[in-house]
């Protein structure tokens, strides 16, 4: 499989919900990939330096996507941090190994910006995700809260 990663443009943006929507904890909480939101919050992500909206590309088709933030802070040394999210690989491509590619794209991606943590949530739901991140060097060393607005 030769995949290529790079930035997400407007027009992935109604394949990217697709992708965030095809998933059962996450399907209630998305709309029409179509909606002006979307576009609104992509342009938004776009113009941020310190934000990257990722597609996995294979053959000239977006398979997979996920949102990089570099969190800049003055613990670690006044270290950045990257934050990894919304991680979707679509639904024709699991089991495949890119889900792997791109976390280990992703590390890279924050390797090169001298980030010197990289840090992701995961719903407590997701138990394969959590043996996932795992087997990637990942460690489940805080508790996380969120609260909906």
């Amino acid at each position: 499989m030769s995949v290529i990663f790079r930035a997400a443009r407007r027009e992935d943006v109604p394949l990217i919900v697709a992708m965030l929507a095809d998933d059962p904890i996450a399907a209630a909480r998305e709309g029409d990939p179509s909606d002006e939101v979307y576009l609104s919050a992509f342009e938004a992500i776009d113009a941020d330096p310190r934000q990257e909206l990722v597609v996995a590309e294979a053959d000239g088709e977006v398979v997979g996507t996920m949102q990089l933030t570099f969190i800049p802070g003055l613990s670690r040394r006044g270290g950045e941090r990257a934050l990894i999210e919304a991680v979707r690989v679509g639904a024709s491509m699991r089991g495949q190994g890119l889900g792997r590619a791109m976390m280990l794209w992703a590390v890279d991606r924050a390797r090169e910006r001298g980030c010197r943590m990289v840090q992701l949530t995961s719903d407590k739901a997701r138990a394969d995700a959590h043996r996932f991140y795992t087997s990637l060097g990942f460690v489940d060393s805080h508790v996380g809260f969120k609260l909906s607005l």
